[in-house]
């Protein structure tokens, strides 16, 4: 019995494919939060990719105009909803450069201590849903159980366990409880080996390395043209992290590395957020160590907070680049202008460039590895 086959399909003349419109998102688990790609594929190609941002937009830095100071604090928890305490310290850091507030010792450490610890706890929830978004079901549980430790000492110091509301103009809204800084420490030991699992059980994982290896490459050249940073910029080897070149706080009595990859691929990406980890146990230990036995939580502070007219930019290195707040003031009890330079949405601007050409199998990859919080790009 002979059968006759369209010559599409016999491969002389390749097989027919028409382009389609693909939604990804916005209520796609592996879009992060409500965040919607609109993908052009012709067959398993993506020929185009959209970000479609907007549906977490809250208006932030229009609502501080209307707040005073101390108001917006809370507001910026909602943001990098993953990193709460890095966005407070931005916002309080840029009044009181502003003001030129002095910040007790013992203050300048909790602040230290807290922001690395919440570099942890962030990207503990991206080892743990990037591993989920590509298949792998254990490790997820794994770092949830790790960061739930974190956010159960945050807890114990703020009384929140996402949104925290800790810092303050001058310092922080609480001391450490007694043992608390103990706890502390006890928790940087048990990380320092319990890093070594998350290794064996997926870093060398073949199917793993195979997965991720040479995907979403890009240069050195094309992360400064989208101005990118973090990680996102780190793996294509430039060193550069603003801790380190230009100190904020007390960072410049920590030593700690800088790790950087030329590689510029999805597996860079993910051995430097661990190596992350590893820098950031370097400095909270340091930290603990160093904390001061007594002193002051807060400077001396007006009652009612008025920076002087003129404006400021401060940057600080969160867990996901360089986050940056800009404010300008007219001598008043509510800024006249505050504008944010948020990380996940300059990072996720390169996204479009990345896609284009890949398989479609390679997309939450790609997205993944840029580690958004939707709560930043939209703000």
């Amino acid at each position: 019995m002979n059968l006759s086959l369209p010559e599409e399909l016999t491969g002389k003349t390749g097989l027919r494919t028409e382009e389609m419109i693909l939604n990804v998102g916005p209520q796609h688990p592996s879009t992060h939060g409500v965040f919607r790609l609109v993908a052009k594929i012709d067959g398993e190609t993506i020929k185009e990719a959209i970000p479609v941002m907007g549906y977490l937009h809250r208006g932030t830095e229009k609502l501080a105009e209307n707040l005073t100071y101390t108001q917006i604090i809370p507001y910026t928890d909602r943001l990098d909803y993953l990193a709460s305490m890095t966005n407070n310290y931005v916002f309080c850091h840029a009044v009181e450069t502003m003001m030129g507030l002095e910040i007790p010792d013992r203050a300048e450490y909790l602040r230290v201590i807290v922001m690395e610890l919440q570099r942890i706890a962030s990207h503990f929830v991206w080892w743990g849903t990037y591993l989920l978004d590509i298949g792998a079901i254990g490790p997820f549980l794994y770092a949830f159980r790790d960061r739930e430790t974190i956010i159960e000492l945050f807890a114990e110091l703020s009384g929140a366990r996402l949104t925290y509301n800790y810092m303050r103009i001058g310092g922080v809204k609480w001391d450490a409880p007694p043992g608390w800084i103990d706890k502390v420490s006890e928790f940087v030991q048990y990380m320092k080996k319990e890093l070594d699992n998350y290794h064996r059980l997926v870093s060398g994982n073949e199917i793993f390395v195979n997965r991720l290896t040479g995907v979403g490459t890009y240069s050195r050249e094309m992360a400064l043209d989208y101005s990118l940073s973090g990680v996102m910029l780190r793996c294509t080897g430039e060193k550069w992290d603003l801790r380190k070149d230009e100190p904020y706080s007390i960072y410049d009595r920590f030593d700690f590395d800088v790790p950087t990859s030329t590689d510029g691929d999805c597996m860079a990406r993910y051995h430097l957020r661990l190596e992350e980890i590893v820098q950031s146990l370097r400095i909270v230990e340091q930290a603990v160590a160093q904390f001061p036995k007594d002193g002051e939580i807060m400077g001396k502070v007006p009652r009612v907070i008025r920076p002087p007219a003129g404006e400021t930019f401060v940057r600080i290195e969160a867990p996901r680049g360089e986050l940056g707040v800009y404010i300008a003031s007219q001598g008043k009890d509510k800024p006249w202008r505050m504008k944010l330079r948020r990380p996940s949405f300059v990072n996720l601007q390169i996204l479009p460039d990345l896609l284009r050409g890949e398989n479609i199998s390679n997309m939450i990859a790609i997205l993944g590895s840029i580690d958004i919080v939707v709560g930043e790009v939209d703000a």
